[in-house]
C-alpha cells in the first residue's frame, strides 16, 4: 500500500475516532481500580509515539548514540560505530522510500493499541522499502516482569535494516548544490526546506490545473453539466477534490525526491489538518447545495412551511460540522480532547433536558413536513378543534376556527394527536336516516325503496354503484329507512348543494307515497286529523301491485336493465334553478 493510500485511510480513521468519548463510571455503580502511576522515562519511551518522536529528534540533532537507544540492538550491534551505522542506515531508508504514520495517529498509550490484528506488544508505525520489498516498521514493548513498559523499534525491524548496504540514492542530494546541503536547519539541509516550499506551491497549482481542465471538458462535452443541479454538484466538489489532489501530490513527490523523514514527519500535522479541512469543506458545500436545491423546489411548489425547516436543518448541520471538525483538528495536532468532550457531553445533556419541549416541537414540525398530514389552507379537525390551517412553523401550528379565532397548537402535541383532514376528501358521504310514520304500509315502504333508489341511480352527481336504500327496522315511534351513497364532488359547498337537492327530491317522494315523517313523540289523534291519505295509499299500492305482476319490483335490489334505463336521467340542477339561467 502506498503512502498516500495509507495516509487517507488513517485520516478517515482519525476523523471518526477523534469524536469518541470515553465513558466514565458513575460513583457507586462499579468498583474503580486506582491507576498505578508509571515513572517517566528519560528518553520518553513509555509509549509508541514517544519512541518515534524521540528517535526522530535525536536524529535531527545528529545524536546517533541517543537515537540508537530507541532501537532493540543485539549484542553484535551495540558497539558505537555499529550503532551509528544502523541509525544512519535507517534514516537513509526512511528518506529514500520509507514513511511513518502521521504523529497524531501513532498511539500514545503505555499499552499501545490492543484491538488491532497484531500482538499486544507490537505496534505498526510505518513502512520501509528494502530490496524493492515493503517491510513493516514495528515498535515493540520490551516490558520486563514488574517493570514499566519500554517501547523500542523491534528486533525484526532492526535486523532487516542492519543487513542493507548503505547507498546514497536520494534525488534531492543529487540536485542540491553543496552550499545548500551543508547548512542545516533543524537537523535538515536548508535546501530541502526550499524544495518543500516549491513542492507545496507546485502541488497546489498542479491540482488547480487538473480540476480546471476536468471541469472545462465536462461542461463542454456534457450539456447537462451546464444546468442545475449537475452544475451545483460540480461546483461543490471541485475545491475539496482539488485540495485532496494537492495533498496527494505533495506527499507522493516529497517521498519520491527523498525529502528527509524529519521534515515529512514535522509536516504530518499539517497534512492531516489539511485533509480534515478538505473533508469538512466537502460536507459544508454539499450541505449548502442540497439545502438550496430543496429550498428552490419547495418555493416552486409553494410549500413555505418546509423552507423554514430546511434552513433550520442547514444551520444545525453546519454547527455540527464546525464542532466535530474543530474536535478532529485539535486531535490531529496532538491536543487531548477527551476532557473537553466529557464536559461538552455533560453540558449537552443538561441543555437537552432544559430544551426537551423545544426539541420535541422541532421533531414534531419535521414529522409534519415529511408526512404532510396537513398543509397550509387545509380544513381539518384536531381533537375538538375545526378550522383552516394558516401557518405551520418550527414550534407550533396556527388554525383559524369557524368563529374566526386562531388556535395555536405545539407541533409536538400535534404530531401525537389524531388529525382528520377534510381537504383530502374526494367525495362526500350522504347518509340520512328517514323516520317514517308508523301507519306507513309495507307497499308504501316498497314504493319508497324503489323511488328513492331510482333518484340515487338517476342523479349524475351520485355514485350509483355504491348507492343503497334499505328498510332497517322499527323505531320507538317510527319506521326507519337508511340511505347510503357518495356525492361525487370534492368541495364542501358543492356537496351541500347536491345533498340539498337530494333531500328535497326525497321529501317529494315521501309526500307522493302518502306517508310522512314521524315525530320523536307520541301522537294523539283528534277527529280533525284525516290520518293517512287512503287515496294516495291506494295509488301507491296499485303501483306496487303492477310492479309485482309485471315482475318489475326493484326490491331487494335494482335490475341492471332498470339501472341502465334511468341512470343520469335526472336534470341537475333542477328546472327553475337560477344556475341554469344563461349568461347574457
Amino acid at each position: 500500500m502506498s503512502i498516500s493510500n495509507k495516509f487517507f485511510a488513517f485520516l478517515f480513521g482519525l476523523f471518526l475516532c477523534s469524536t469518541t468519548l470515553n465513558a466514565q463510571l458513575l460513583p457507586g455503580t462499579s468498583e474503580v481500580k486506582e491507576e498505578v502511576k508509571i515513572p517517566d522515562d528519560s528518553l520518553g519511551r513509555r509509549n509508541p509515539r514517544g519512541t518515534v518522536n524521540g528517535f526522530l529528534k535525536a536524529v535531527s540533532e545528529q545524536n546517533y548514540f541517543r537515537a540508537s537507544q530507541y532501537l532493540y540492538l543485539k549484542r553484535s550491534f551495540r558497539k558505537a560505530k555499529e550503532r551509528e551505522r544502523i541509525v544512519k542506515l535507517m534514516q537513509n531508508l526512511l528518506d529514500q522510500s520509507g514513511n511513518i504514520i502521521p504523529t497524531s495517529l501513532i498511539n500514545n498509550k503505555n499499552t499501545g493499541t490492543l484491538d488491532d490484528d497484531l500482538e499486544p506488544e507490537l505496534e505498526l508505525v510505518g513502512t520501509l522499502k528494502i530490496n524493492e520489498k515493503d517491510v513493516n516498521l514495528y515498535v515493540e514493548n520490551n516490558e520486563k516482569a514488574d517493570a514499566p513498559p519500554v517501547w523500542l523499534f523491534s528486533e525484526e525491524t532492526v535486523s532487516a535494516i542492519a543487513s542493507v548496504k548503505l547507498e546514497d540514492n536520494l534525488l534531492v542530494n543529487k540536485i542540491l548544490p553543496e552550499s545548500l546541503k551543508e547548512r542545516l536547519l533543524a537537523g535538515v539541509p536548508i535546501g530541502q526546506w526550499l524544495i518543500i516550499i516549491v513542492l507545496i506551491a507546485g502541488a497546489y497549482f498542479l491540482s488547480w490545473g487538473i480540476i480546471s481542465l476536468i471541469t472545462f471538458l465536462i461542461t463542454k462535452l456534457w450539456k447537462k453539466a451546464r444546468t442545475e443541479p449537475t452544475h451545483g454538484i460540480i461546483e461543490a466538489l471541485s475545491l475539496p477534490i482539488q485540495l485532496y489532489i494537492a495533498l496527494w501530490v505533495f506527499i507522493d513527490f516529497s517521498q519520491r525526491v527523498g525529502i528527509s523523514i524529519i521534515i515529512r514527519q514535522r509536516f504530518s500535522y499539517l497534512t492531516v489538518t489539511v485533509g480534515i479541512v478538505a473533508f469538512l469543506m466537502l460536507l459544508w458545500r454539499i450541505t449548502d447545495f442540497v439545502s438550496e436545491l430543496s429550498k428552490n423546489r419547495m418555493t416552486v411548489r409553494g410549500r413555505v412551511s418546509t423552507i423554514s425547516v430546511i434552513l433550520f436543518l442547514r444551520r444545525t448541520f453546519k454547527v455540527a460540522i464546525f464542532v466535530f471538525g474543530g474536535i478532529a483538528i485539535l486531535g490531529a495536532i496532538g491536543i487531548d480532547v477527551t476532557t473537553g468532550l466529557a464536559a461538552l457531553g455533560i453540558g449537552g445533556i443538561a441543555l437537552a433536558l432544559g430544551a426537551q419541549k423545544t426539541v420535541e416541537n422541532f421533531v414534531g414540525s419535521v414529522t409534519l413536513v415529511i408526512d404532510q398530514p396537513i398543509r397550509v389552507g387545509d380544513f381539518c379537525k384536531i381533537n375538538d378543534i375545526k378550522g383552516n390551517v394558516e401557518q405551520i412553523g418550527m414550534r407550533s401550528t396556527k388554525i383559524r376556527t369557524g368563529e374566526r379565532t386562531v388556535v395555536t397548537i405545539p407541533n409536538g402535541l400535534l404530531s401525537a394527536n389524531n388529525i382528520e383532514n377534510y381537504a383530502f376528501r374526494d367525495r362526500f358521504l350522504f347518509n340520512p336516516i328517514l323516520d317514517l310514520r308508523c301507519e306507513t304500509t309495507p307497499d308504501q315502504i316498497r314504493f319508497l325503496l324503489v323511488e328513492i333508489k331510482s333518484i340515487l341511480i338517476s342523479h349524475p352527481m351520485v355514485n350509483s354503484e355504491d348507492a343503497r336504500v334499505r328498510f332497517i327496522g322499527f323505531g320507538a315511534s317510527s319506521l326507519r329507512m337508511e340511505i347510503n351513497c357518495y356525492v361525487m364532488v370534492s368541495t364542501l359547498d358543492t356537496s351541500l348543494e347536491v345533498k340539498e337537492d337530494l333531500l328535497l327530491r326525497i321529501m317529494d317522494i315521501v309526500a307522493e307515497s302518502g306517508s310522512g315523517f314521524a315525530f320523536p313523540s307520541q301522537t294523539v289523534y283528534f277527529a280533525q286529523d284525516e290520518g293517512v291519505s287512503e287515496e294516495k295509499s291506494k295509488i301507491s299500492s296499485e303501483k306496487v301491485k303492477t310492479w309485482k305482476e309485471n315482475q318489475e319490483l326493484q326490491v331487494p335490489r335494482f335490475h341492471q336493465d332498470k339501472i341502465d334505463e334511468i341512470e343520469d336521467s335526472i336534470v341537475y340542477p333542477p328546472d327553475g334553478s337560477a344556475i341554469n339561467k344563461k349568461k347574457e
